[in-house]
């Protein structure tokens, strides 16, 4: 079963969809008991870093998927939010994250005369980085296009962690692996057919 956590932010609705499409068993789940029985996590995300933790620690979330992520090392996804709160902290806010990765949350800070806008949105090429089961069917393809939409990206501390990269003023993480814990930055769940092969090869871990 892929639990999908509900903790007051994210679109659950359109991932819930689109793994009902692919025939993947899932659960959007609003209590932190209902993941006991989870063989896989989507953690997703959109709102500001402080909210997010400060949601996961006062509903009680974290010592739960702390047990299911670091005990029992179930695959988690992470999208947009839901990636940068398993770093350590973030340039957004005070917070301390999740910690399950060696990485921060940085800004995206350019300068005037580039005329890059905050935030970065929209649809975006991405690059692939190492080797990960989520690049399974993606490789084939001629190009890899995801859509985003973010102020904030993640830095990871060891760059063989990244498995997917992104150009935007600059090279950032658009997505990472550390053995059970991967995230990213992008919306699988409004990319079309890149986000159907993505979810399908978390589905099969």
């Amino acid at each position: 079963m892929i639990s999908i956590v509900d903790y007051g932010f994210g679109n659950l609705g359109s991932i819930k969809n689109m793994l009902d499409y692919l025939g993947h068993e899932n659960e959007i789940v609003e209590e932190p008991e209902q993941i006991l029985h989870s063989s896989k996590i989507i953690l997703p995300g959109v709102g500001s870093f402080d909210q997010g933790m400060k949601a996961l620690n006062e509903k009680g979330w974290v010592s739960v998927l702390n047990q299911k992520v670091l005990e029992e090392r179930i695959p988690v996804l992470g999208i947009c939010l839901g990636m940068q709160l398993m770093t350590q902290d973030s340039e957004e806010g005070t917070e301390k994250g999740l910690g399950w990765i060696s990485a921060q949350t940085k800004k995206f800070v350019f300068p005037a005369d580039t005329g890059l806008k905050i935030p970065h949105m929209g649809w975006n090429k991405v690059n692939v980085m190492g080797e990960s089961p989520l690049h399974r069917q993606l490789t084939e393809l001629e190009e890899i296009r995801y859509y985003f939409v973010h102020s904030y990206f993640v830095q990871p501390l060891e760059t063989d962690n990244v498995i997917f990269s992104c150009n935007y003023g600059g090279g950032f993480c658009a997505a990472f692996q550390y053995d059970n814990i991967f995230g990213t930055q992008f919306h699988p769940e409004k990319s079309h057919q890149f986000g159907l092969k993505l979810l399908h090869n978390f589905s099969l871990l």
